[in-house]
C-alpha cells in the first residue's frame, strides 16, 4: 500500500512560525576569528547587512535625558546660584553569570573554549578536565560568559542521525522509497562503473560512501523537492532536487554530493573547532550557539548554504521545518538516539593498528590529514604512496594490507572497507576505509584477515588521484575520526598530526620526524619493520 504523504502545516502558521523565531534570534556581524585548513574556509562577518535585515545592527534607542529649563528670575530677586542636575541614563546590568554546561560526546577542552570564546584555563569543574583526551559526556563545566548575539541553543537533530550509525542498521532504503511511491521509486541515473543505478541505490552509494544517514538524504530530499512521496514542482526541481542551481552539481548524485559536503562541514568543522558562525545566502553571518550538539550544526550549516535567514528559520524550525517533516517520516530521533548515544563512550581509544604495507618495503608519506572521502569535512584520511621509478598513476606490485585483523564488510570501486569488530556491519564499533585499492587482486566481501595479510594493490581507482597511492581513514559508529585530535591516528607507532592545511602534516615516533610530501622524497619515506610497536604481537 502506498504511503501517505505527511501533511504540510498551512501557510499561515509558517508565517506565524517565522514571525516568532525571527523575533527570537540575534544575529552576529562581527567579525570572527577561527581557524581554517585545507578546502573549507569558515565564513567572514559581513560589513553591512542587506537593507532588509540592517535593523539587526542598530543600536537600541535610548531617550533624550530631560533638562528642565532654568526658572525665571523674578524681579529684584537674586539669579540662584545653585546649578540645576541633569538626570544621566543608566544602562543595564551586563549579565556576568557563568555559562554551566554539560559536556556532550566528542566534546574536548581546546575545542570547548574555542566554541565559547574563552582560553582553556579559563574553564573549571567539579571534576577533573583532561587537557586534551576526550571529556566525559555530561560533565559540568563552568565557563565565563563572553559570547553575546547568538543565535538559539535549541538542538534541532541528533549526532547519531546524521552520520550512519548503528541506528540506521537494518533501514529499507528501497522499500521505504518504493512505498512512498514518488518521483524518487521511478527514477535512474546512469553511471560508468554501475551502468544504472534507481534513485534508491543512489541514495545508499551517497549515504554509504561518505557515512551520512539516509533518513535524512531521503528527507531533505523530500523537503525540498517532494522527490519521495510526490513529483516535483518544475524543471529546477528535476534538476537541483536539493536546491543547489549549479550546472556541475546538476543530477541526483551530484545534488547528493554537494549536499553531503555541506552536512559533514557543519558537523565535523564544528566538532574540530574550525566553524563558528553561519552565513547566509543573502550574505547576513551569525556567531553560531556554543552549546549546539554536532547534529544541530550540521543541519543548521546546510541550511545556510542555500536559504537566506527568513528562509533559514523556517527549515531549522522544530514545528514547521525539517525536524518536523523527519519525525513524520521516520519516527522521533531522538528516541533512537537515545538507544545509541553517545557516539563516543568515555574512555574511547584507537584499537592498535599497522602501517598499510607490508615490511622492509619503502613508501612514501604523502598526505597529512585530509578529508576522509569527499574534500570536505572530517580531516580524518592519510595518504601513503609504494615506490615507484615513475609518476602518476602507474600499476603497482606493491601490496595494501591489513592495519588490524578484520572481516572485510565492503569492496568495489576502489575501497576495501576492513570492520574490526567483525559483526558484519560498517556502521558499528571500529572500521578502517582504504581507498584506491585496485580490481586486480583486492579482498572480495566477507574475507577475514589478519593484520599484515594482503587486501589488494594501491592505485588510482576510486576518486581522484593524481599518482598510485592508498588513502585511509578510521571511523568507529559511522563517525570519521579527525587524524590529529583527541584519539590521534596512530600507525605502528607514528601518530599524525596536521599541518597549516590539508594534506599537510608530519608523522613522529619518538625524535623522528616524517613531514608529509607529494614529491615523495627521501624525507617522506616511511619502512614497516620487525621492531615496530604491535609487530607480532609487541
Amino acid at each position: 500500500m502506498k504511503a501517505a504523504r505527511p501533511s504540510m502545516p498551512s501557510s499561515t502558521k509558517r508565517k506565524a512560525g517565522v514571525r516568532i523565531l525571527t523575533a527570537g534570534l540575534i544575529l552576529s556581524f562581527s567579525l570572527m576569528a577561527c581557524t581554517s585548513s585545507g578546502y573549507f574556509i569558515p565564513p567572514r562577518a559581513t560589513d553591512t547587512p542587506p537593507p532588509n535585515l540592517d535593523f539587526l545592527l542598530r543600536p537600541a534607542p535610548t531617550e533624550t535625558p530631560f533638562v528642565p529649563d532654568p526658572p525665571t528670575a523674578q524681579p529684584g530677586t537674586p539669579a540662584a546660584e545653585t546649578p540645576v542636575p541633569i538626570p544621566t541614563f543608566t544602562p543595564p546590568p551586563v549579565n556576568t553569570t557563568p555559562v554551566l554546561y554539560y559536556t556532550q560526546a566528542g566534546d574536548t577542552l581546546p575545542m570547548v573554549a574555542v566554541r565559547f570564546g574563552v582560553f582553556p584555563e579559563e574553564i573549571t569543574s567539579p571534576e577533573p578536565i583532561p587537557e586534551s583526551a576526550l571529556l566525559t559526556p555530561n560533565q559540568l563545566l563552568i565557563i565565563p560568559r563572553r559570547l553575546v548575539n547568538v543565535t538559539a541553543s535549541q538542538r534541532n537533530f541528533p549526532d547519531s542521525e546524521v552520520v550512519y550509525s548503528p541506528s540506521a542498521i537494518g533501514f529499507d532504503i528501497q522499500a521505504f522509497v518504493n512505498e512512498a511511491g514518488g518521483y524518487l521509486s521511478t527514477y535512474k541515473e546512469w553511471f560508468k562503473t554501475t551502468q544504472t543505478d534507481t534513485g534508491a541505490e543512489v541514495v545508499l552509494r551517497v549515504a554509504t560512501e561518505n557515512s551520512i544517514n539516509p533518513r535524512l538524504l531521503l528527507a531533505l530530499l523530500e523537503y525540498q523537492s517532494g522527490w519521495v512521496y510526490g513529483q516535483p514542482a518544475d524543471l529546477k526541481a528535476v534538476d537541483y532536487p536539493m536546491g543547489r542551481v549549479d550546472l556541475r552539481e546538476k543530477g541526483l548524485y551530484n545534488q547528493l554530493v554537494w549536499s553531503v559536503n555541506q552536512l559533514s562541514v557543519g558537523y565535523y568543522s564544528w566538532r574540530e573547532g574550525r566553524l563558528l558562525e553561519l552565513r547566509f545566502a543573502d550574505g547576513v553571518t551569525a556567531r553560531m550557539a556554543p552549546d549546539l550538539n554536532a547534529g544541530s550544526a550540521a543541519l543548521q550549516y546546510y541550511f545556510s548554504q542555500i536559504y537566506t535567514g527568513e528562509e533559514w528559520l523556517r527549515a531549522v524550525d522544530m514545528e514547521t521545518g525539517l525536524p518536523a517533516l523527519y519525525e513524520r517520516m521516520f519516527g522521533n530521533p531522538w528516541v533512537r538516539a537515545q538507544e545509541v548515544e553517545p557516539l563516543y563512550p568515555p574512555g574511547l581509544t584507537q584499537p592498535p593498528l599497522l602501517l598499510p604495507f607490508e615490511m622492509n618495503r619503502v613508501w612514501s608519506y604523502t598526505g597529512g590529514p585530509h578529508g576522509a572521502w569527499e574534500h570536505d569535512g572530517s580531516y580524518a584520511a592519510l595518504d601513503f604512496a609504494p615506490a615507484s621509478s615513475e609518476p602518476g598513476c602507474q600499476k603497482s606490485n606493491a601490496w595494501v594490507t591489513a592495519s588490524s585483523a578484520g572481516q572485510v564488510v565492503r569492496s568495489g570501486n576502489g575501497v576495501v572497507v576492513l570492520d574490526l569488530d567483525g559483526d558484519g556491519y560498517e556502521q558499528t564499533g571500529w572500521v578502517v576505509l582504504y581507498l584506491h585499492v585496485s580490481t586486480d587482486g583486492r579482498a572480495p566481501v566477507g574475507t577475514w584477515v589478519g593484520p599484515g595479510d594482503r587486501l589488494g594493490h594501491p592505485s588510482c581507482e576510486g576518486g581522484q588521484a593524481t599518482g598510485t597511492h592508498v588513502h585511509i581513514a578510521r571511523k568507529f559508529q559511522g563517525e570519521w575520526i579527525a587524524a590529529d585530535g583527541p584519539m590521534p591516528f596512530v600507525l605502528s607507532g607514528w601518530m599524525a598530526h596536521a599541518g597549516e592545511g590539508a594534506y599537510k602534516g608530519s608523522l613522529t615516533r619518538a625524535e623522528t620526524t616524517i613531514k608529509a610530501c607529494t614529491c615523495a622524497s627521501l624525507q617522506t619515506n616511511i619502512i614497516r619493520s620487525e621492531d615496530d610497536p604491535y609487530e607480532a604481537g609487541g
